[in-house]
């Protein structure tokens, strides 16, 4: 075999290394590839925001849980007035303003009267003249008896002659009647003056009865007429109210109706005062139905007054199956259960908070209703209800896209 074919079989080991070099580098670039995938995974799946459904915590009184019905009403007075005169003539003063309180039989306005006021003195002067005619006449029947006694007397001793006897019993007589006409002078002189007070006391204008004046409709200046029917009079002077007799009237669905009777206990709560709670009991039923509500009236009266209840406020009334008792007029915070998580030992709620949650211990109280009462939470705060079995303390979170 010659030389050069020698040569041809003789291993060339420069060549047979640059391969393997080759391979090393590319197993290193393909692990770190694997190791960067991986850490990318690890990171997103740490970063990813778990969706949530969530519910907020709620400030429930203990009275929802034995509340049979709920119905919606207004604050009505069941006395009211628009008080008004009697006779026609001009304000000349108004003593009140929306908010004042009234007493029965206070003044609360007064038309023009001077014409009036003469009236009444001419009333005084004539039964003055009447009381003077019948002392006048008194003192003439008086004179007239003496004279007809007299000669009564003579006539029967034969002095004086029977003429001179009727001439003196008809002057009694005359006398006698003169005194009856100046005592029926006196009783109609006593009727006009008291007629003329009367219609003194028209353009007085007076509360009816204990109350608070709701509007002011007119102003000095005004024409007050009993039925307002002419050109810019005006009928009554001002609207007041009881504020003592003021009843929620709630619409009932006729299909409720069976859960209400009187003497119910209630919990009514206005629209202004959201805040606060005020006992109430069913005062009465009204025996009619509406037909196009299908409803029927109940009156719900006030167990305490308080001066921030008005007239035509919006209210709710709750128809208790028990009364309240003070308790049960106490907030309490309630959470719906499905938002309590065991872990660690200890029972508590995911709050959320901006993007995240964070592990907030609670402790149960007593069973509100379809909600459980809790501390450690305040009213409005927002908890997760599920998953939690994918929560945890500082869990990233989203909630659903509304539709």
């Amino acid at each position: 075999m010659s030389s050069e074919s020698l040569d041809r079989l003789t291993i060339d080991k420069s060549r047979q290394q640059r391969p393997a070099g080759r391979r090393n580098r590319t197993v290193i670039i393909i692990a770190s590839a694997a190791l960067l995938s991986v850490a990318l995974i690890v990171g997103m799946y740490r970063g990813k925001a778990v969706v949530i459904e969530s519910g907020s915590v709620s400030q429930v009184f203990p009275t929802q849980s034995f509340t049979l019905l709920n119905a919606s009403g207004y604050v009505v007075a069941q006395r009211k007035a628009a008080v008004a005169s009697k006779t026609t003539g001009r304000l000349e003063w108004i003593g009140v303003e929306e908010g004042s309180v009234v007493k029965s039989g206070q003044i609360i306005a007064r038309l023009e009267n001077r014409d009036l006021q003469s009236i009444v003195q001419q009333g005084v002067a004539s039964l003055q003249n009447s009381r003077a005619l019948l002392a006048q006449a008194r003192a003439e029947l008086a004179d007239a008896e003496q004279s007809y006694k007299r000669q009564q007397e003579l006539l029967k001793q034969g002095i004086v002659s029977r003429s001179e006897f009727d001439i003196a019993e008809a002057r009694f007589k005359r006398a006698a009647a003169g005194t009856r006409a100046s005592e029926a002078g006196i009783s109609g002189s006593g009727a006009s003056l008291r007629g003329a007070r009367i219609n003194l006391d028209y353009s007085l204008i007076r509360a009816p009865f204990d109350a608070v004046v709701l509007t002011k409709n007119a102003d000095v200046g005004d024409i007050i007429t009993p039925l307002g029917a002419a050109a810019n009079a005006k009928a009554a002077v001002v609207t007041i109210a009881d504020l003592t007799s003021l009843e929620v009237e709630a619409d009932v669905s006729e299909s409720n109706l069976a859960q209400v009777k009187k003497g119910q206990p209630c919990e009514i709560v206005l629209d202004a005062l959201p805040g606060a709670r005020f006992r109430g009991v069913v005062h009465t039923v009204v025996p009619t139905a509406d037909r196009t509500k299908a409803s029927v009236m109940v009156k719900v009266r006030f167990v305490d007054t308080d001066s921030r209840i008005l007239p035509e406020m919006s209210a709710k009334v709750a128809f208790l199956e028990r009364e309240a008792v003070k308790a049960d007029q106490q907030p309490r915070i309630a959470v719906n259960p499905a938002a309590i998580v065991s872990t660690g030992g200890r029972e508590g709620v995911y709050r959320v908070k901006a993007e995240r949650v964070e592990f907030v211990p609670v402790k149960r109280g007593a069973k509100l209703g379809d909600l459980v009462e809790v501390s450690g939470v305040k009213s409005g705060d927002k908890v997760a209800l599920k998953p939690l079995d994918k929560l945890k303390d500082g869990s990233k979170i989203s909630l659903p896209e509304k539709k």
